[in-house]
Formats: C-alpha cells, structure tokens, sequence
C-alpha cells in the first residue's frame, strides 16, 4: 500500500513538472487535456486517476511555478544580513529574469491573475493568497530593516511593498508584451534607486 502511494505521489509531481511550463505559457483555459497528455507522456486514465480533474492540475501547477520563484527570492535574500541588499533582490532578479527558466515564461502570478480574474474563482484566490504573500514578505523585510536601523524609519512597509509589486508586474508585462528589456531595465533601475533612497 505504502508504495502504491509513493508511486502514485510521484507520478502526480511529474504530471505537476512536466505541465508547469505549459500551464504558464497557455494558460488555464488555452491548456486541453490533449496538452497535458503530450507534455506528460501519460495517458488520459493515467492523469485523471492522479487527478479529479484539470482545476486541480492548474492548481497545484500554480503553487508549483509559485513555489520555485519564491524559494529562489528566499535563498538570495537570506545570502545578506543588510536590508537594503535583501529589498534589491527583486529588481536583480528581474531585470535578469531570461536567465531563470521557470521565469522565461512569464510571471505565474501575472499570468495567472490576467486569466482567472473573473472566469477561474478558485485560482483567483490561490493568486491572491500568493500575492498577500508576497506583500507581507517585502513588508517584514522593511520593518527588519527598520528596526535595525538600515531603513528610514519614516519608511512606509506596505506603501513601498505596493509600489514595488506594480513596477515589477507592470514591468515585466511590458516586457513579455513588447519581446524585449527595454522597460523592464528602465523601471527595475528606477526600482533599485527607490531603494537605495530608503537607506537609513
């Protein structure tokens, strides 16, 4: 029974691998069963006895994709004590984003939330709940930084968070909409210099 189970456990992270690039590229609706079946290699009974259905592929894929972009900020922010290098992270990360492949896709968060807004509720609120993740993390950081006397303490945690999600978001739209960086280096160099100005 045990390992009926780990088979199984496995054969789901692989229908989860093989589909994340894809989820991401066409999207949840643009994404068949068919699309799924060739990435993965399974047949169609093979998916859907790992799966109810192609919601709960889309979703554990979005945490999936989700996933990978955060435990990668995670490492490179916990690599410095100084919260002025840990907030640069971000536009680093970004305006190099054709050098990670699990971003060259696109932004899950941005892709997923454009798609789901109103036809997808339940992957809406997985979106939301990443993105209030995202938010609260960039907040804690500046109150680190706060409190140990690296940022203004005048410093705004929740304005600066807003403000940075929508220049990296809006950024990186343009740059997957226009095929190129021009924008994107233009605001992420604006991004870095906000930072910086927040030096205590």
């Amino acid at each position: 029974m045990l390992m009926k189970t780990q088979k199984s456990e496995n054969t789901k992270q692989l229908i989860i691998e093989k589909t994340s690039t894809v989820f991401n590229v066409k999207g949840y609706a643009g994404t068949s069963i068919n699309d799924v079946m060739s990435a993965t290699g399974l047949s169609k009974g093979c998916i859907y006895g790992n799966f109810e259905n192609k919601d709960e592929i889309a979703l554990s894929v979005f945490d999936y994709n989700f996933g990978k972009v955060t435990q990668h900020m995670k490492e490179r922010i916990l690599a410095t004590e100084d919260s002025i290098e840990r907030l640069l992270v971000y536009p680093h990360m970004y305006k190099n984003y054709f050098k990670y492949p699990y971003l060259r896709a696109g932004c899950p968060i941005l892709n997923t939330a454009t798609e789901a807004d109103d036809t997808h509720p339940s992957l809406q609120k997985r979106v939301q709940k990443a993105l209030d993740f995202w938010k609260t993390s960039i907040e804690n950081q500046i109150k680190r930084g706060i409190g140990r006397n690296e940022i203004k303490a005048d410093t705004n945690p929740t304005e600066i968070a807003v403000v940075m999600i929508s220049m990296i978001e809006g950024a990186f739209m343009q740059a997957k909409v226009n095929n190129h960086m021009t924008e994107l280096n233009i605001a992420m160099s604006f991004l870095e210099k906000l930072i910086r100005n927040l030096k205590a």
